[in-house]
């Protein structure tokens, strides 16, 4: 893709200003690190001349961009089949099922989320992680949302850091709630086992709400908000409480049956060795027009099935 020329004045309103500070008013489609980065490789040029960050505008001047594409993707284009839940020109909502890993990492080359993305959408390629806005785990199935265009990444990235992209989640969880609540507990990365998070002071803020939809003999149905995306934040959260996810090979800890179970949850329970979450619910803005969209997806068939069992063996 060639190079686009964007062409635009300064306003005399921004006069005495950093121009750094001008440039993301003029700009708002990309992100201030995104310009910082072209001002100082050359590609942002005010009035024929290449200036500092910090050096003030009088206004008036004419500021040239010449936005080159960033490729930034290593990962090789692969015909993966892919659940699209929605697509337009800006961005594309994918229901990922369990098991695919989402970004391509030591041991994982190929077979991703990301490669799926590349054959499906070439022009991903140019985006940083091929517009992928946030993530998911391997085994946590549901609602990714991914952008198409620089502008739609710059907002969407933009949106999510200001908690403006609702995400809703479905989970079982071992033991009882008796109501909903709030889990507000910082998360860091574990101090001995690096593959780990913890909940630990000096860690991240991370919220996490929740509500019950449905109790069962020892288990709990829920309904969760993020208000935080920290890694695994949903399972460190619950097991925190000492309410892991059931199945979660992680932090679930020793399998937990309740009292007087039946044969079949005792073997539904068993043979689940995932994580019982599922990103159900998506709400955002459109980055291009503005208007509020919202989009859902069931639970697959291994949580349909578990929520079956605990309903059976609860009556």
């Amino acid at each position: 893709m060639n190079a686009e020329a964007k062409v635009r004045t300064i306003p005399v309103e921004l006069a005495g200003q950093r121009l750094d500070q001008a440039l993301a008013k003029l700009f708002p489609e990309y992100s201030r690190s995104r310009l910082k980065a072209w001002l100082l490789d050359g590609a942002i040029v005010v009035d024929g001349d290449s200036p500092r960050p910090r050096d003030p505008v009088h206004g008036g001047e004419t500021v040239t961009l010449q936005a080159e594409p960033e490729v930034s993707v290593t990962a090789e284009p692969e015909a993966i089949a892919l659940d699209v839940v929605h697509e337009d020109e800006s961005l594309i909502v994918i229901n990922k099922p369990v098991g695919l890993v989402v970004h391509p990492g030591a041991g994982n080359s190929r077979g991703t989320l990301m490669n799926g993305l590349l054959h499906h959408a070439p022009e991903l390629d140019e985006l940083p992680r091929a517009g992928i806005v946030h993530r998911l785990d391997k085994d946590t199935s549901g609602l990714l949302l991914i952008a198409r265009t620089l502008i739609a990444h710059t907002s969407l990235v933009r949106q999510l850091a200001d908690r403006e992209i609702s995400r809703f989640y479905r989970a079982v969880c071992n033991g009882v709630l008796t109501g909903g609540g709030t889990i507000d507990a910082p998360i860091g990365r574990h101090r001995v086992d690096r593959k780990r998070m913890c909940v630990r002071d000096d860690g991240k803020p991370a919220v996490t709400h929740y509500t019950v939809l449905e109790r069962f003999a020892g288990h709990t149905y829920i309904r969760v908000q993020l208000d935080t995306g920290r890694t695994h934040q949903i399972r460190v959260h619950f097991a925190h409480r000492r309410h892991a996810l059931v199945g979660d090979p992680v932090y679930g800890g020793r399998l937990a049956l309740p009292k007087g179970a039946g044969d079949q949850l005792i073997m539904t329970l068993r043979r689940f060795r995932r994580q019982a979450l599922h990103a159900t619910r998506l709400e955002f803005t459109h980055p291009e027009t503005g208007k509020a969209l919202s989009f859902e997806a069931a639970p697959p068939d291994d949580f349909a099935n578990l929520l079956a069992v605990l309903r059976e063996d609860s009556q």
